[in-house]
């Protein structure tokens, strides 16, 4: 099922968006929904990583090399 959403954009952003869509032969709209999944993907990923840095730190895990000992 899909669902509309309307935003506003600057018309610089919107001029950009429509310059690279024709550039790389994908739609204005597939850019949007691209761009929206990736800043998701690393928004939920900065706060797992934020949640386990916080629990290593706590058993003393605090470089890759602690890392890499832990895991060996």
């Amino acid at each position: 099922m899909r669902s509309v959403v309307s935003v506003s954009l600057p018309k610089g952003i919107v001029s950009e968006l429509k310059k690279v869509a024709k550039e790389i032969g994908k739609t204005q709209s597939e850019i949007i929904k691209e761009s929206l999944r990736a800043y998701l993907w690393e928004t939920r990923f900065m706060k797992l990583r934020k949640t386990m840095v916080k629990k290593a730190e706590g058993k003393g895990i605090l470089t890759d090399e602690d890392v890499f000992r832990v895991i060996s």
